[in-house]
């Protein structure tokens, strides 16, 4: 459930903050106040792509922040994106004027498939021309397989998986069956490929030692400096004041004192060890000098090398394991061309095993489809009833499609007779605007009620576009049903549905220093009686529109029908 929406500088919005509750949440305004304004707010929380020319004129940025209770049984890894410690989910979007954003959940970085994967677990977003997607084919066959259960969503994925293959494998037998002299061609190619990186010669190991080893050569000079000049410091050879010849004369003139210099604390034997020291720091560099190898020839040699390796990696993949595999692809497709007649078969064999377990992962989607369809129209035309369809007929069509796809074999098709006495045609041909959101509705209370609903928020950004009168009042009561399972955020402009609202809250656009601004309120008494009159087209002082505006909201067992 959505406890806080905030909404700060976006478009007109200076700052929203709408506190929501269980039930039916309304919100109302004149045309053009901005009521799709909090819509656009909640896309961007569903994930939607932030742009340009969302920020408010004067603002850095716009901020779009949902406040939820934590919700149970997340999916996969959207568990690990809440903090343990977290008494509740925040979600949460920065956009900037330019259209980039950032997203957040619980306050960290996240990205915004994150936000949309998270979103679409709590939230159904329906917008006010959400009644055209459901004449389209995908939407019927989405709606259907979405009462079908959680086992549907598994085999849905299973027969995307199975057609991707046989994709693959049709790509292919097309690769192999191409013969003539594109065939020559590619094993030429082939051939050559191989033989550059064989002549190479790559291994992983390489290339670490390599570059280790230049760098050592590279620095060869300085480090013959660096123990020449440490020689000359020590060894006497190397110079006619060495610091050992000043230990050893101290040492000397130590021992030449009465008794050995022992009335010195021991100095004596001091010098005798740093004297043996350095004899011994000596003997090691002398022989890191000998060593050292500066040989220009191997240094060229070892760039050379490095060259060859960088040159395969760029060419095939980025790394020495990458140019390894493509050798390895290379093997297999030359063997591939070199026994064409018996690489074809194998793969017309591979072809015909994956379209064989996709045709029977889209039999098992079938069969759930017809197992659901019968109940779903069912309940649909029942509640088509409830919405002033008495006596409408819905039926759902499925067919079988020329060819298997990723959805399976079928074609759904919603029917629809919103009068008595006609036969039932195609949703999109003879249903109404008015009648085709009914029709939404319906299908959204049966796929949320009970159970399924609870815990989600279902959002209707003006479904309630192209139908008054008594149908109005329909369609608030069946919004009213349905918020007693799932929490409902209804943006409409009917006052009957209005009436229904367990909180109402109203926009309005105000002028201010030249500028428009969209302030959003709470109501309730007299002011929402009014905001009911207003709905109702009538004056402030209209008496008898506000006698209905109170029967409305008395009928609809508001507490603020007073």
């Amino acid at each position: 459930m959505l406890r806080l929406l905030t909404v700060e500088n976006l478009l007109l919005i200076e700052r929203a903050e709408l506190e929501l509750g269980p039930g039916l949440n309304a919100i109302t305004g004149e045309t053009g106040a901005g009521k799709t304004l909090l819509a656009t707010g909640l896309g961007l929380l569903l994930g939607d792509r932030s742009r340009s020319g969302l920020v408010r004129p004067g603002a850095e940025e716009a901020w779009v922040e949902g406040v939820f209770e934590l919700p149970k049984g997340l999916s996969g890894h959207l568990e690990g994106l809440i903090p343990d410690d977290a008494d509740e989910l925040v979600l949460s979007r920065r956009v900037w004027p330019d259209g980039r954003s950032r997203a957040q959940v619980c306050g960290r970085t996240a990205t915004v498939s994150d936000l949309r994967e998270l979103a679409a677990e709590m939230i159904s977003f329906h917008g006010q021309h959400e009644h055209r997607r459901l004449a389209l084919s995908d939407f019927q066959l989405e709606a259907l397989d979405s009462a079908c259960g959680p086992r549907q969503a598994e085999r849905r994925g299973a027969a995307r998986t199975a057609h991707a293959a046989v994709l693959e494998a049709v790509t292919h037998l097309e690769r192999l069956s191409g013969g003539g002299s594109g065939g020559r061609r590619e094993l030429d190619l082939l051939r050559w490929e191989l033989e550059e990186i064989e002549s190479t010669g790559p291994d992983p190991d390489e290339l670490a030692s390599l570059t280790e080893e230049r760098d050592r050569l590279g620095s060869a000079d300085r480090i013959r400096l660096a123990l020449e000049g440490l020689l000359n410091s020590l060894a006497p050879e190397y110079g006619d004041h060495s610091v050992r010849d000043a230990i050893a004369a101290s040492a000397k003139a130590f021992d030449s004192l009465p008794g050995g210099g022992a009335v010195l604390g021991g100095l004596s034997e001091r010098l005798a060890a740093l004297g043996a020291e350095l004899d011994d720091l000596g003997a090691a560099a002398r022989e890191q000098l000998d060593a050292l190898d500066s040989s220009p020839e191997r240094l060229d040699e070892i760039e050379r090398r490095l060259e060859s390796l960088s040159h395969l990696e760029r060419k095939y993949g980025g790394s020495i394991e990458s140019v390894l595999e493509h050798a390895d692809g290379c093997r297999r497709r030359i063997a591939e061309m070199e026994d064409l007649d018996g690489a074809i078969e194998r793969a017309e064999a591979d072809l015909d095993a994956a379209r064989d377990k996709l045709e029977a992962i889209c039999g098992e989607l079938s069969a759930a489809r017809h197992e659901a369809a019968g109940p779903l129209a069912a309940a649909v035309e029942e509640a088509l009833g409830d919405l002033a369809l008495d006596g409408a007929r819905f039926e759902i069509a499925i067919s079988r499609r020329e060819q298997a796809g990723s959805t399976g074999s079928d074609r759904v098709e919603f029917m629809v007779a919103p009068n008595a006495g006609i036969g039932p045609a195609p949703l999109g041909e003879t249903a109404s605007g008015g009648e085709i959101s009914r029709v939404l509705l319906a299908l959204l209370s049966v796929a949320y009620s009970g159970d399924a609903g609870v815990g989600r928020l279902l959002v209707f950004d003006e479904i309630d576009a192209g139908i008054g009168g008594r149908t109005a009042v329909a369609v608030g009561s069946r919004l009213s049903q349905l918020a007693e399972a799932s929490q409902v955020l209804c943006i409409t402009h009917l006052a009957p549905v209005a009436a229904h609202a367990d909180r109402h809250f109203t926009i309005e656009k105000r002028q201010g220093d030249g500028v428009a601004q969209t302030v959003v309120e709470g109501l309730d008494g007299d002011r929402l009686i009014a905001e009911m009159v207003r709905m109702l087209g009538a004056s402030e002082g209209d008496q008898a529109a506000r006698a209905h505006a109170v029967q409305l909201l008395s009928g609809a067992g508001s507490p603020d029908a007073a």
